[in-house]
């Protein structure tokens, strides 16, 4: 398993969170830490730093960006 540090933005709304956890584990990635940074015009800004399955996170981030109002902002790797 690869770590990436992804940096999101959802609706600040409650469920937003949960929805983006349980996105997460459904594609495979087990989250490791979450700092919550801000809370700005409407959106929620996280840090999330995942273990994904091998070593290409594209699909977690695709599917992540599929989900309405979610934007992956940037995804680094970690180590």
């Amino acid at each position: 398993m690869a770590l990436f540090r992804l940096n999101v933005a959802i609706p600040d709304r409650p469920g937003s969170l949960g929805l983006l956890a349980s996105a997460i584990g459904a594609a495979g990635g087990d989250i490791r830490e979450l700092v919550v940074l801000k809370s700005e015009g409407g959106r929620g800004f996280d840090d999330i730093t995942v273990a994904v399955p091998g070593s290409n996170p594209d699909d977690l981030i695709d599917l992540l960006n599929s989900i309405g109002g979610v934007e992956v902002i940037s995804i680094d790797l970690v180590g």
